[in-house]
């Protein structure tokens, strides 16, 4: 199984959703962790509804940094930042040699409107990040070579 770290600054909301869609989607395939460069050490509630809208667990979560996996002898084989370089935002960069993606989105935690609209937004990210995680899903992966592999994961990080 491949180990697959979700990165943002946060760890709040983008990479919460995009763990959970991994661990959902890729179970005997992959291990999904994320983790924030400056962690805000709690997961938006929004973030844990949506999982559960989607059928996907809201159990387990937590906001923490990415030295925790930067310190210990696990073997992380990817690594996805899910910042959005368009808004501003620093994306962490992960020392070591994993495969190392970026697949940009907005931040939903940062979108002003309704309640109703709040969670739309919510559900166009997470949509985003469920077309990407499927397709990731989908690839060949212990059969690739480093750099097929970052080829189709840095086109998968196009998928809207």
């Amino acid at each position: 199984m491949k180990n697959v770290l979700f990165l943002c600054t946060g760890n709040s909301c983008r990479s919460v959703m995009t763990e959970g869609l991994l661990k959902h989607h890729g179970k005997g395939k992959f291990r999904s962790f994320s983790a924030g460069s400056f962690p805000t050490g709690k997961i938006h509630p929004m973030s844990l509804a949506t999982l559960e809208r989607h059928g996907i667990s809201r159990l387990g979560y937590e906001s923490k940094s990415w030295d925790v996996f930067k310190d210990v002898a696990m073997d992380i084989d990817i690594v996805i930042t899910v910042c959005d370089n368009a808004a501003g935002e620093t994306c962490p960069i992960f020392p070591g040699n994993p495969v190392k993606v970026h697949w940009g989105v907005p931040d939903p935690a940062h979108f002003q409107g309704t309640p109703t609209e709040i969670e739309a937004e919510f559900d166009r990210v997470f949509g985003i990040l469920e077309c990407r995680v499927k397709a990731l899903v989908e690839l060949p992966v212990n059969s690739m070579d480093k750099a097929a592999l970052i080829t189709c994961l840095n086109e998968i990080g196009h998928i809207q």
